[in-house]
């Protein structure tokens, strides 16, 4: 029962820092799951996100994943619950605020201020996950190719995702990795 009270301490307080989405989260996540309280590995807290990045619905479905670990089907709803309801919430009354305050001259400096916290957690987020999924020259220069691939072109994300999760499995399967 402990157990099931801290999936949703930490999960509620994860999705307060979510400012930008769930990469903002993912240092926190990664410093809390892994190393606090010991409930996955940082591997395993990658395959997680990975999948969360493919599957359709918010990428942060995968925290339904940690907490089946932790605590099985219970387990899987407390994270859910506790992930989206409080951010839910906070986003539902500060919207209406929000709106209350069209005209309120200090609007665009919170915006502006705002938005630069949302891409420094971003790329926390992505820095934290590079340091655990780049592990050799190989996978950088693939993290690399993928990285220029989008920022340079308008292809579907999924296919460079797909390609290297199928050269990952050539990869393991012939022994190189």
């Amino acid at each position: 029962m402990k157990q099931l009270w801290d999936l949703a301490g930490v999960f509620a307080y994860l999705s307060l820092l979510t400012v930008g989405g769930g990469m903002a989260a993912f240092p926190e996540l990664k410093e809390l799951t892994v190393n606090t309280y010991h409930w996955v590995t940082f591997p395993e807290l990658l395959h997680f996100y990975s999948l969360g990045q493919l599957s359709p619905g918010p990428n942060m479905m995968m925290v339904a994943s940690i907490g089946a670990v932790v605590g099985h089907i219970p387990g899987a709803i407390v994270a859910l619950v506790a992930f989206f309801l409080p951010t839910g919430l906070l986003t539902f009354a500060v919207g209406r605020l929000w709106t209350h305050l069209a005209t309120w001259r200090w609007r665009p400096a919170i915006q502006t201020g705002l938005g630069s916290v949302a891409v420094g957690l971003v790329l926390a987020g992505a820095i934290i996950m590079g340091m655990g999924a780049i592990t050799d020259v190989f996978y950088g220069a693939i993290g690399l190719a993928v990285f220029l691939l989008l920022w340079r072109t308008k292809i579907n994300p999924a296919y460079p995702i797909i390609a290297s999760g199928l050269i990952g499995i050539g990869m393991h399967y012939f022994g190189l990795s």
